[in-house]
């Protein structure tokens, strides 16, 4: 389990003591905690499971049919800014607080997020990156999601979950955001680094992008660091070392400030959780990803092997 506990690592390398904290627990760890459960920190699984529409699955309906036993449903599209025209954008912390609560979420609740992803993990991460946005740090995530709980032949149940609903107390930390603006100036001021999660394809601008008129591409100065690189071949989060190397590969300092996007603030936290297993809890996800620049972006500022932005 890449776990976020209640204390901050420190923001320079890798150390064994951050990386044994960020994957202390996996599955078994999970039932013996449903199985005995501590009452000063209460257990919640979320689900956080979300797929492009073209995949033709349907996530809460899988969820029904199948289910870690005592998890609850989160659906990022719900928990969203439901007024912007961008994909599930960060909601106010009050809708976050009320759809959280709801959930069965308190203010000492430990949080365990998963998905049923073919990857192991895709969407969870996103869930994570919010609570952490909006001050909850017992926050963890299943290490290898659904499909190594089922590898390893753990226990299932199904049905809607019924959580016992508490009270939660969000407050965003705006640090833990950029918009448009901050990205566009920072094409001038070159005041942080941007590293985008996207397929290469996606990024140079040879594959298509699976949003109706968004052509691929990407923001100039980024670099492209696919979500699927932080992840094994089981679907598991490589080791800090093995995550530390990638980003020096793509020569991203880590002692510098880093933000994070890809096609719509999904998979860009897959590099913010990344960089937290290697020590860096700051790194700041641009919400309207890629999807928003495109629309507003001028075409000069669309960087592209493809057709690019032509108006």
């Amino acid at each position: 389990m890449a776990e976020a506990g209640s204390r901050e690592p420190e923001t320079r390398a890798c150390s064994p003591s951050v990386a044994a904290a960020a994957a202390a627990a996996n599955g078994p760890w999970v039932v013996e905690a449903l199985r005995a459960p501590r009452a000063a920190q209460p257990l919640q699984l979320l689900d956080a499971s979300w797929y492009l529409p073209k995949l033709g699955r349907d996530a809460r309906r899988e969820f029904e049919e199948r289910h870690i036993p005592g998890a609850a449903f989160f659906d990022i599209d719900q928990c969203s800014d439901r007024t912007s025209p961008y994909d599930h954008m960060l909601p106010s912390a009050s809708h976050f607080s009320e759809y959280v609560g709801r959930l069965g979420v308190g203010a000492a609740t430990h949080v365990v997020i998963y998905d049923a992803s073919d990857q192991g993990l895709y969407a969870a991460p996103r869930v994570w990156w919010m609570f952490r946005a909006f001050g909850h740090r017992t926050v963890s995530l299943l290490d290898g999601g659904l499909r190594n709980w089922l590898r390893q032949g753990l226990p299932l149940s199904s049905g809607r979950s019924r959580p016992v609903p508490t009270e939660f107390r969000a407050t965003l930390d705006p640090a833990f955001v950029k918009t448009y603006e901050d990205i566009k100036e920072n094409l001038e001021s070159r005041r942080f680094q941007v590293v985008d999660a996207r397929a290469a394809g996606r990024f140079r601008g040879t594959e298509p992008e699976p949003r109706e008129g968004i052509e691929p591409g990407h923001i100039p100065s980024t670099v492209n660091i696919p979500f699927t690189d932080f992840l094994t071949e089981e679907g598991l989060e490589k080791s800090p070392e093995e995550i530390r190397r990638l980003f020096q590969d793509k020569k991203v300092d880590l002692s510098q400030p880093l933000v994070a996007t890809c096609g719509s603030g999904v998979t860009a936290c897959h590099v913010a959780l990344g960089a937290y297993l290697c020590g860096k809890p700051d790194v700041a996800i641009y919400d309207g990803s890629w999807v928003e620049w495109y629309m507003r972006a001028q075409p000069e500022e669309i960087i592209s092997e493809g057709r690019g932005k032509t108006r």
